[in-house]
């Protein structure tokens, strides 16, 4: 008989502030579909899923060093696997506002890169909503009251379930000037 592998429990935290409980350790996947081939990833995450892990972190640009060609590969990956796992046991986290494609428009904070950012990373993970959805870094061009409107907007219509920041200098600068 072929038997499903245990899963084990890691511990959990708070994601952030909100009630959200994940898996303390979080996959990620940036080396997806370039550096690591489909198959490996898959192997991959079957063991980080065995091991506990339920928090899973993407991008819309990746795999790392990669091009505009290739990006949105490692979304892909992760979709198609996460089609074999179960969508629901894991928590999907993405990001956007790094270049993905050839025009001015594919990249930044702006209401229609991000409205349509989160459309295409849906579609390539294969699922009606991410569970955390980030801005990859700063957009000092693009005002913030339309950013945080489009995101507001992700969230209210079912696409995201949180948002968040990833390498934010904002951030940076106010964790600094807590910790001097």
């Amino acid at each position: 008989r072929c038997r499903a592998p245990a899963v084990m429990s890691l511990p959990t935290t708070r994601l952030g502030r909100t009630g959200l409980v994940v898996s303390r350790l979080a996959l990620g996947t940036m080396t997806f579909g370039l550096q690591t081939d489909e198959p490996t990833a898959h192997r991959i995450l079957d063991k980080a899923a065995d091991a506990g892990v339920d928090f899973l972190d993407t991008a819309d640009v990746y795999p790392l060093g990669g091009t505009v060609e290739t990006a949105g590969r490692t979304e892909e990956i992760v979709g198609r696997w996460l089609k074999t796992r179960g969508r629901r046991r894991f928590v999907v986290a993405t990001k956007a506002v790094m270049k993905v494609g050839p025009h001015a428009w594919d990249q930044g904070a702006s209401r229609k890169h991000l409205l349509d950012a989160i459309d295409a990373s849906l579609a390539r993970l294969q699922t009606d909503h991410v569970d955390l959805y980030q801005l990859h870094a700063d957009d000092r061009e693009t005002p913030l009251d339309e950013t945080l409107e489009a995101l507001d907007d992700i969230v209210r219509s079912g696409r995201a379930r949180y948002v968040g920041v990833s390498n934010c200098q904002a951030c940076s600068d106010h964790v600094a000037r807590r910790s001097s």
